[in-house]
Protein backbone atom coordinates (compact mmCIF):
# COMPACT_ATOMS: atom_id res chain seq x y z
CA UNK A 1 0.00 0.00 0.00
CA UNK A 2 1.32 3.45 -0.94
CA UNK A 3 1.84 6.33 1.39
CA UNK A 4 -1.07 8.61 2.16
CA UNK A 5 -1.36 12.01 3.79
CA UNK A 6 -3.43 10.51 6.60
CA UNK A 7 -0.82 7.83 7.18
CA UNK A 8 2.00 10.37 7.23
CA UNK A 9 0.15 12.62 9.68
CA UNK A 10 -0.58 9.68 11.98
CA UNK A 11 3.10 8.76 11.98
CA UNK A 12 4.16 12.36 12.63
CA UNK A 13 1.67 12.52 15.51
CA UNK A 14 3.64 9.73 17.18
CA UNK A 15 6.89 11.49 16.39
CA UNK A 16 5.51 14.71 17.88
CA UNK A 17 4.68 12.89 21.13
CA UNK A 18 7.91 10.91 21.29
CA UNK A 19 8.60 12.48 24.68
CA UNK A 20 5.96 11.32 27.18
CA UNK A 21 3.83 14.31 28.28
CA UNK A 22 3.39 12.59 31.65
CA UNK A 23 -0.31 11.84 31.45
CA UNK A 24 0.11 8.07 31.30
CA UNK A 25 1.06 7.99 34.98
CA UNK A 26 -2.18 9.80 35.82
CA UNK A 27 -4.35 7.12 34.22
CA UNK A 28 -2.27 4.34 35.72
CA UNK A 29 -2.77 5.89 39.17
CA UNK A 30 -6.51 6.32 38.66
CA UNK A 31 -6.84 2.69 37.62
CA UNK A 32 -5.40 1.53 40.93
CA UNK A 33 -8.68 2.64 42.54
CA UNK A 34 -11.12 2.04 39.67
CA UNK A 35 -12.05 -1.28 38.15
CA UNK A 36 -11.93 -1.37 34.36
CA UNK A 37 -12.70 -1.68 31.57
CA UNK A 38 -11.43 1.54 29.96
CA UNK A 39 -12.83 3.60 27.08
CA UNK A 40 -10.55 6.22 25.54
CA UNK A 41 -12.32 8.70 23.26
CA UNK A 42 -10.17 10.38 20.59
CA UNK A 43 -7.57 7.69 21.21
CA UNK A 44 -5.39 8.71 18.26
CA UNK A 45 -2.59 6.28 17.52
CA UNK A 46 -2.93 4.44 20.81
CA UNK A 47 -0.15 5.98 22.88
CA UNK A 48 -2.22 5.69 26.06
CA UNK A 49 -4.58 2.86 25.12
CA UNK A 50 -1.79 0.42 24.24
CA UNK A 51 0.15 1.18 27.42
CA UNK A 52 -2.93 0.70 29.61
CA UNK A 53 -3.73 -2.59 27.87
CA UNK A 54 -0.14 -3.75 28.40
CA UNK A 55 -0.64 -2.99 32.11
CA UNK A 56 -3.48 -5.51 32.23
CA UNK A 57 -6.59 -3.42 31.63
CA UNK A 58 -9.31 -4.15 29.09
CA UNK A 59 -9.30 -1.12 26.77
CA UNK A 60 -11.44 0.18 23.92
CA UNK A 61 -9.67 2.81 21.78
CA UNK A 62 -12.17 4.91 19.82
CA UNK A 63 -11.31 7.41 17.11
CA UNK A 64 -12.73 8.62 13.80
CA UNK A 65 -9.38 8.43 11.96
CA UNK A 66 -8.70 5.00 10.43
CA UNK A 67 -5.00 5.79 9.89
CA UNK A 68 -4.58 6.54 13.59
CA UNK A 69 -6.42 3.36 14.57
CA UNK A 70 -4.27 1.33 12.19
CA UNK A 71 -1.19 2.49 14.09
CA UNK A 72 -2.93 1.59 17.35
CA UNK A 73 -3.59 -1.94 16.08
CA UNK A 74 -0.04 -2.30 14.77
CA UNK A 75 1.48 -1.10 18.05
CA UNK A 76 -0.67 -3.50 20.04
CA UNK A 77 0.19 -6.43 17.77
CA UNK A 78 3.90 -5.63 18.07
CA UNK A 79 3.95 -5.22 21.84
CA UNK A 80 1.28 -7.45 23.34
CA UNK A 81 3.41 -10.60 23.52
CA UNK A 82 1.31 -13.41 25.00
CA UNK A 83 -1.45 -11.13 26.25
CA UNK A 84 -4.94 -11.79 24.84
CA UNK A 85 -5.52 -9.99 21.56
CA UNK A 86 -8.97 -8.92 22.77
CA UNK A 87 -7.56 -6.90 25.67
CA UNK A 88 -7.43 -3.90 23.34
CA UNK A 89 -10.10 -3.23 20.71
CA UNK A 90 -10.24 -0.35 18.26
CA UNK A 91 -13.52 1.27 17.23
CA UNK A 92 -13.81 3.73 14.36
CA UNK A 93 -16.65 6.11 15.22
CA UNK A 94 -17.64 9.72 15.89
CA UNK A 95 -17.23 10.28 19.62
CA UNK A 96 -20.05 12.83 19.69
CA UNK A 97 -22.69 10.33 18.55
CA UNK A 98 -21.37 6.83 19.26
CA UNK A 99 -23.25 4.56 21.64
CA UNK A 100 -21.65 1.22 22.45
CA UNK A 101 -23.54 -1.54 24.21
CA UNK A 102 -20.99 -1.46 27.03
CA UNK A 103 -20.27 0.42 30.24
CA UNK A 104 -16.82 1.31 31.53
CA UNK A 105 -15.10 2.03 34.81
CA UNK A 106 -12.98 4.78 33.24
CA UNK A 107 -13.91 6.93 30.25
CA UNK A 108 -11.53 9.70 29.25
CA UNK A 109 -10.65 12.31 26.64
CA UNK A 110 -6.95 13.00 26.95
CA UNK A 111 -4.38 15.66 26.10
CA UNK A 112 -6.46 18.54 24.66
CA UNK A 113 -8.49 16.37 22.29
CA UNK A 114 -11.67 18.13 23.47
CA UNK A 115 -10.35 21.28 21.72
CA UNK A 116 -10.46 19.54 18.32
CA UNK A 117 -14.23 19.18 18.37
CA UNK A 118 -16.11 21.72 16.23
CA UNK A 119 -17.52 23.98 18.89
CA UNK A 120 -19.46 23.96 22.16
CA UNK A 121 -22.31 21.76 20.91
CA UNK A 122 -19.91 19.00 19.89
CA UNK A 123 -18.02 19.36 23.17
CA UNK A 124 -21.29 19.00 25.07
CA UNK A 125 -22.10 15.90 23.02
CA UNK A 126 -18.70 14.44 23.93
CA UNK A 127 -19.53 14.80 27.62
CA UNK A 128 -22.86 13.12 26.90
CA UNK A 129 -21.01 10.20 25.34
CA UNK A 130 -18.82 9.86 28.41
CA UNK A 131 -21.84 9.86 30.71
CA UNK A 132 -23.68 7.35 28.53
CA UNK A 133 -20.81 4.86 28.79
CA UNK A 134 -20.00 5.11 32.49
CA UNK A 135 -20.82 2.42 34.98
CA UNK A 136 -22.63 3.70 38.09
CA UNK A 137 -19.30 3.74 39.94
CA UNK A 138 -17.27 4.87 36.93
CA UNK A 139 -15.05 7.91 36.49
CA UNK A 140 -14.95 10.38 33.57
CA UNK A 141 -11.74 12.34 32.98
CA UNK A 142 -11.03 15.24 30.61
CA UNK A 143 -7.57 16.80 30.29
CA UNK A 144 -7.11 20.24 28.69
CA UNK A 145 -4.41 22.87 28.44
CA UNK A 146 -4.93 26.25 30.12
CA UNK A 147 -2.91 28.67 27.96
CA UNK A 148 -2.06 31.89 29.80
CA UNK A 149 -1.70 35.39 28.36
CA UNK A 150 1.95 34.74 27.54
CA UNK A 151 1.08 31.61 25.57
CA UNK A 152 -1.74 33.32 23.70
CA UNK A 153 0.49 36.27 22.79
CA UNK A 154 2.61 33.87 20.74
CA UNK A 155 -0.43 32.76 18.76
CA UNK A 156 -0.10 35.65 16.32
CA UNK A 157 0.48 33.75 13.09
CA UNK A 158 4.27 33.57 13.29
CA UNK A 159 5.79 30.37 11.90
CA UNK A 160 8.06 28.59 14.37
CA UNK A 161 10.29 25.52 14.11
CA UNK A 162 9.24 23.16 16.92
CA UNK A 163 11.61 20.27 16.37
CA UNK A 164 13.85 18.28 14.03
CA UNK A 165 13.64 14.52 14.49
CA UNK A 166 14.48 11.29 12.70
CA UNK A 167 11.51 9.20 11.60
CA UNK A 168 12.32 5.60 12.62
CA UNK A 169 9.74 4.19 10.21
CA UNK A 170 11.17 5.79 7.06
CA UNK A 171 14.68 6.93 7.98
CA UNK A 172 13.79 10.46 6.91
CA UNK A 173 14.63 13.59 8.83
CA UNK A 174 11.45 15.48 9.71
CA UNK A 175 11.17 19.16 10.59
CA UNK A 176 8.00 20.32 12.33
CA UNK A 177 6.89 23.93 11.90
CA UNK A 178 3.74 25.42 13.37
CA UNK A 179 1.74 28.61 13.18
CA UNK A 180 -1.15 29.52 15.48
CA UNK A 181 -3.49 32.49 15.55
CA UNK A 182 -5.72 33.21 18.55
CA UNK A 183 -9.11 34.89 18.25
CA UNK A 184 -10.15 36.19 21.67
CA UNK A 185 -13.69 36.93 20.52
CA UNK A 186 -14.43 33.28 19.76
CA UNK A 187 -11.87 31.64 22.10
CA UNK A 188 -10.46 29.74 19.13
CA UNK A 189 -6.98 29.07 17.82
CA UNK A 190 -6.35 28.36 14.15
CA UNK A 191 -3.42 25.96 14.15
CA UNK A 192 -1.38 24.96 11.12
CA UNK A 193 1.26 22.25 11.46
CA UNK A 194 3.75 21.54 8.69
CA UNK A 195 5.99 18.48 8.54
CA UNK A 196 8.88 18.55 6.06
CA UNK A 197 10.45 15.13 5.46
CA UNK A 198 13.88 14.89 3.83
CA UNK A 199 15.31 11.57 2.54
CA UNK A 200 18.70 10.80 4.05
CA UNK A 201 20.16 9.97 0.62
CA UNK A 202 18.89 13.18 -0.94
CA UNK A 203 15.87 13.98 -3.03
CA UNK A 204 12.89 16.28 -2.85
CA UNK A 205 11.45 17.36 0.48
CA UNK A 206 7.89 16.16 1.08
CA UNK A 207 5.56 18.42 3.04
CA UNK A 208 2.50 17.26 4.96
CA UNK A 209 0.15 19.90 6.34
CA UNK A 210 -2.50 19.65 9.02
CA UNK A 211 -4.87 22.49 9.91
CA UNK A 212 -7.19 22.58 12.92
CA UNK A 213 -9.41 25.08 14.63
CA UNK A 214 -9.07 24.59 18.37
CA UNK A 215 -12.03 25.56 20.55
CA UNK A 216 -10.56 26.49 23.94
CA UNK A 217 -12.43 25.76 27.17
CA UNK A 218 -11.82 27.31 30.57
CA UNK A 219 -12.36 25.60 33.91
CA UNK A 220 -15.85 27.03 34.44
CA UNK A 221 -16.95 25.95 30.96
CA UNK A 222 -15.48 22.51 31.53
CA UNK A 223 -17.46 22.17 34.76
CA UNK A 224 -20.70 23.35 33.15
CA UNK A 225 -20.29 20.85 30.30
CA UNK A 226 -19.91 18.03 32.79
CA UNK A 227 -22.93 19.08 34.85
CA UNK A 228 -25.12 19.48 31.75
CA UNK A 229 -24.31 15.86 30.83
CA UNK A 230 -25.53 14.55 34.18
CA UNK A 231 -22.13 14.32 35.80
CA UNK A 232 -21.10 15.59 39.19
CA UNK A 233 -17.60 17.04 39.29
CA UNK A 234 -15.54 15.26 41.91
CA UNK A 235 -12.40 17.35 41.45
CA UNK A 236 -10.51 19.55 39.02
CA UNK A 237 -6.75 19.25 39.47
CA UNK A 238 -3.94 21.28 37.99
CA UNK A 239 -1.45 18.67 36.84
CA UNK A 240 -0.87 14.97 36.23
CA UNK A 241 0.29 14.47 39.81
CA UNK A 242 -3.19 15.51 41.03
CA UNK A 243 -1.83 18.79 42.38
CA UNK A 244 -4.30 21.54 43.22
CA UNK A 245 -5.70 23.80 40.55
CA UNK A 246 -4.56 27.34 41.25
CA UNK A 247 -2.91 30.43 39.80
CA UNK A 248 -0.37 29.48 37.17
CA UNK A 249 -1.75 25.98 36.54
CA UNK A 250 -0.95 24.93 33.00
CA UNK A 251 -3.63 22.25 32.79
CA UNK A 252 -7.06 21.40 34.07
CA UNK A 253 -7.86 17.74 34.62
CA UNK A 254 -11.52 17.24 35.44
CA UNK A 255 -12.70 14.11 37.25
CA UNK A 256 -16.45 13.47 37.37
CA UNK A 257 -18.95 10.75 38.17
CA UNK A 258 -22.57 10.07 37.34
CA UNK A 259 -25.15 11.84 39.42
CA UNK A 260 -26.55 9.22 41.79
Amino acid sequence: MGRTLAGDLARYYDLDLRDDPGDLDLYRALLTRIDGPVLELAAGSGRLAVSLALAGHEVVALDNDPAMLARTADAWAARRGRRPATRLRTVEADLTTVRLDERFGLVFIGLNSLFLLPGPAAQAAAFGTMAAHLRPDGLAVVDVLLPDAGDLSLYDGRLLVEWVRDDPDTGEQVVKLASARHDAATATVDLTQLFDASPRDGGPVRRAIRTDRLHLVNVRELTLLAEAAGLVVEEVVGDYQMGPLGPGAERAVLLARLVQ
